[in-house]
């Protein structure tokens, strides 16, 4: 099958043609963003795949790609891809009509996971992943990887997130939505500004449930260079006023609707999805993540054959996955070097 891609600013993008969604929608010129580091090996054996996550793009992995790194381009072959809606890849803002904005498909984890396939068997000519590695939605991905590819992937490191989504983070992103869907502005998607007032909103949503309480007790927002809480809230708006409204809200939808039994041939059935994994799995919960608690990954990890739980020593809750803190990032690098080798 020939297969087209074409550069774009600092990435690159793989035309999927008129690409079947799991919904049923076919989603046409639809385009999968993505960027390497490093060299294939000749065996082809060598890629380690990093999906991105909610609000995020492929730069989000730059701290643990690097000499004495998680993964060093001298001996990684390294495949950052853009999940739909993040802006890059196909999304509610950059589709045309008829699926312009609003109209934009629902989108699964197991599109991105079908996407990124081709991605790897038919540009790169790839067989078998060293590792799939992700965080928070990159995690859902990774380890929907290991229930629609086991042959495929030999290690998953999935960290601050899970193989489904639960009731309590559902709930959760409703919230998260409605925040930039109460902003008359927002017109129901058919906006012509950007929704800013939604947009702020949705960015005090994620300020406050982003660090654990003990973070805010110890007010670590001073160490950003903020001398209150007010202003630490204030200036992370800055960061959501750069995202398009719709597209925050398809890749909220996708988040919700994850769950691996859901893959076909499973049923819904969450555990007999989780029982059939092959690979090595390595799961990472932040101890104080508040969007996805360590007690969800210790139950998941009880249904998975080849499964182990790493703890992430942190009270800086979910965002102990982004690179902000050096502790944190210090101790991700150590722990998936070590798993991986």
């Amino acid at each position: 099958m020939s297969v087209s891609v074409t550069s774009e600013g600092d990435h690159q993008e793989l035309s999927l043609g008129n690409f079947q969604l799991e919904s049923g929608t076919t989603l046409p010129d639809a385009r999968l963003a993505y960027v390497t580091y490093g060299t294939l090996n000749e065996t082809r054996t060598n890629a380690v795949l990093l999906p991105s996550w909610y609000g995020g793009d492929h730069h989000g992995y730059d701290f643990l790609i690097g000499p004495d790194k998680a993964f060093d381009p001298a001996r990684h072959f390294i495949i950052a891809t853009d999940q739909f809606a993040d802006g890059l890849s196909s999304s509610p803002s950059n589709t045309p009509p008829p699926f312009a904005g609003p109209d934009f498909p629902q989108i699964a984890i197991r599109d991105n996971v079908s996407a990124t396939h081709r991605l790897i068997t038919e540009v790169f000519g790839i067989e078998r992943l060293a590792a799939v590695v992700g965080f928070s939605m990159g995690a859902q991905q990774a380890l929907q990887w290991a229930v629609s590819h086991p042959e495929m992937v030999d290690a998953i490191v999935a960290y601050c997130g899970n193989a489904k989504e639960y009731p309590f983070g559902i709930a959760r992103l409703e919230g998260a939505k409605a925040s930039i869907m109460a902003d008359a502005a927002w017109n129901n998607g058919r906006y012509s500004e950007p929704p800013e007032i939604g947009l702020r909103a949705l960015a005090r949503h994620w300020a406050a449930w982003g660090s654990s309480q003990e973070w805010w007790r110890q007010e670590l927002f001073r160490e950003s260079g903020a001398d209150s809480i007010e202003e630490w809230v204030r200036n992370s708006e800055d960061y959501w006023l750069t995202k398009d409204a719709n597209n925050l809200l398809s890749q909220a939808m996708t988040w919700q609707t994850h769950n691996v039994g859901d893959t076909p041939g499973f049923n819904g059935d969450f555990e007999a999805a989780l029982h059939s994994i092959r690979a090595r799995i390595l799961l990472m919960p932040s101890a104080t993540d508040l969007y996805f608690p360590p007690e969800d990954a210790e139950y998941e990890s009880t249904l998975i054959p080849n499964a182990e739980v790493l703890m992430i020593p942190s009270i800086w809750g979910h965002r102990a996955g982004i690179g902000t803190n050096p502790a944190d990032v210090e101790f991700l690098n150590d722990a998936i070097r070590q798993f991986l080798e």
